[in-house]
């Protein structure tokens, strides 16, 4: 329509155009070099109205359309970006998410605010990306269902995971074993959470959209790592020398919930705006059936095969956090040499 629109006589002079009801057609004609040319855009169109928003349209070789939308100036867009390029603005798009994300690192701190040793927290941080990874390809892939009241549910959903880790911070943080095992749980709704933000951009990944969620994830990850580096120290120094470890962990936890519950009753009263029908029992919903089925299934086996290497990795830590437990509230085994005594040996007794 819009190449008809550009080949149709023009308007007469006498014609009325409002500014606000104009929509711009726009042909670009440029030489190709080669087959393998590509091609990139800069729009700078913000400065036409106080909200711009520009659909684009490419009409690949080989018929294909690859449509584009974006609001304002969204910088340099490659209509056909190489691996590398998807890679690397997915990438900085995840870093920058988790970082923007103020319910995902109020999820995190409350990850952290009990289990301040890397050691300890690399089995329940592992368990949320695995989880938000599954959750993000699945949605990516269309598994995730498309009714219009399912965003708001995730989002009140993510609001009262903070709500309920905050609260068993504050009556008693669970062990390592039972942490990871919620982190998995929450890890599948955050996921949902990653996968709204990360629609409107899938439209610059090209025809890598597996390389871009990869990517994305990687960012994520990086972000969350930045996040834990600064916070482990931060709140190691505040219970040494600010605050008592219990009432530090209560107070922080009880302000995180105070924030989360009430985001939860925002949500919830937008979630509560949509009408809930039945589905229409049909061959569509029963194949979305089969694959929420097969979803569950595989999911299973994920949790299987974590909780497998969940109690290896504590039964091979436990020993030596045991030990140092033991050696740092001893005086007596502090000095004690790491190398046994030879029993043949006896020490010389005092004159």
């Amino acid at each position: 329509s819009a190449i008809a629109h550009l080949t149709s006589p023009p308007l007469s002079d006498s014609t009325d155009v409002f500014w606000d009801q104009t929509l711009l057609d726009v042909l670009f004609d440029t030489p190709v070099q080669s087959e393998r040319s590509r091609f990139s855009i800069e729009p700078r169109f913000a400065r036409l109205g106080l909200r711009v928003i520009t659909v684009l349209r490419l009409v690949l070789p080989g018929g294909e359309i690859r449509a584009f939308e974006f609001d304002g100036d969204p910088g340099l867009v490659r209509l056909d970006p190489r691996w590398h390029q998807a890679a690397l603005r997915f990438v900085d798009l995840g870093f920058l998410h988790i970082l923007d994300g103020t319910d995902h690192l109020l999820f995190l701190f409350c990850l952290v605010i009990p289990f301040r040793r890397l050691r300890a927290l690399i089995p329940v941080v592992t368990a949320f990306t695995v989880a938000h990874s599954i959750t993000l390809l699945a949605s990516a892939y269309n598994l995730a269902p498309d009714f219009l009241w399912f965003p708001p549910l995730i989002e009140t959903l993510i609001a009262a995971s903070i709500v309920y880790m905050a609260l068993e911070n504050i009556v008693g943080a669970s062990s390592v074993e039972r942490r990871w095992m919620i982190a998995f749980g929450f890890g599948l709704v955050h996921g949902f959470g990653f996968s709204f933000a990360l629609r409107q951009s899938l439209q610059f990944a090209g025809t890598h959209l597996l390389t871009s969620l990869v990517s994305f994830n990687v960012g994520v990850e990086l972000g969350q790592l930045l996040v834990l580096i600064l916070l482990i120290p931060v709140l190691q120094l505040l219970f040494r020398y600010a605050v008592a470890e219990r009432m530090g962990t209560i107070i922080l936890s009880a302000i995180v919930a105070h924030t989360a519950w009430h985001w939860m009753a925002d949500r919830a009263s937008v979630l509560g705006q949509f009408r809930w029908a039945w589905p229409v029992l049909d061959a569509a919903l029963l194949v979305t059936v089969l694959r929420w089925l097969m979803f569950v299934v595989i999911l299973g086996g994920i949790l299987w095969l974590f909780r497998m290497a969940s109690r290896w990795w504590t039964e091979r830590t436990a020993p030596a956090a045991k030990e140092s437990r033991d050696r740092a509230s001893s005086p007596l085994l502090a000095r004690m040499p790491a190398t046994p005594v030879d029993p043949g040996l006896s020490p010389e007794r005092p004159n």
